[in-house]
């Protein structure tokens, strides 16, 4: 198979585990409408990072980190539910004010940077979810050992969740001027109360793997 078919490969993974609406996305929204358009994308360039680095323990079949992952899914779900309904909280309490002259834009995006990614990492459900998409390529997977087509395809992942960060803040930072603080302070307790219900249903979903075990 030519090399650019595992680069594209990895853009549609790319694509296809960032799309979807999670607290990574509400956090982009949030700082997006917040702050501007860079404070979004670093929010999502956060969660890129994190999801580079699980492809790539997929990629290249590191299974003892994996494993590693996987063994302690209980308490890494135990800390991320937390960081979320955290985070949630701060996001629905906060009066916000949009910063339409970049004042403090700087922090934000260090902030929203760190969030993305801790947000991502300490979720297994991640490295779980590039473990199944990796493991049902097929014959479209790199051979094992071809670490240049396996690179490919971990640079095709970044590539395809980047552009849809791009996208997000993009199409998000069109609206901005057309808000004020009043539609901003709405906006963040629907994403606030939407991170505390998504860090309510990590506990869930654990509570429930507990259950099923001891049955």
């Amino acid at each position: 198979m030519p090399d650019i078919a595992y680069y594209l490969i990895g853009v549609g993974i790319g694509l296809a585990t960032s799309a979807p609406a999670g607290p990574v996305n509400l956090t982009a929204i949030q700082r997006t409408i917040r702050f501007g358009f860079l404070a979004g994308l670093f929010a999502g360039l956060g969660a890129v990072v994190a999801d580079s680095f699980y492809a790539s323990l997929a990629a290249f079949g590191v299974t003892t980190v994996s494993d590693f992952i996987e063994f302690h899914s209980d308490m890494i779900q135990t800390g991320g539910g937390m960081l979320v309904i955290i985070f949630g909280l701060k996001v629905f309490m906060s009066h916000p004010h949009i910063e339409r002259n970049g004042a403090g834009e700087a922090p934000s995006i260090l902030r929203g940077l760190a969030a993305g990614f801790f947000m991502t990492l300490t979720n297994p459900g991640v490295i779980l979810g590039f473990l199944a998409i990796f493991g049902s390529l097929g014959k479209w997977a790199p051979d094992q050992e071809d670490y240049a087509s396996a690179g490919l395809m971990v640079a095709g992942v970044a590539s395809g969740a980047t552009l849809w960060w791009l996208f997000l803040a993009s199409s998000v930072s069109k609206l901005r001027d057309r808000l004020d603080d009043h539609w901003l302070e709405m906006i963040n307790h629907i994403a606030g109360g939407l991170l505390i219900a998504f860090g309510l249903g990590i506990y869930g979903h654990l509570a429930w793997q507990l259950w099923q075990q001891g049955a």
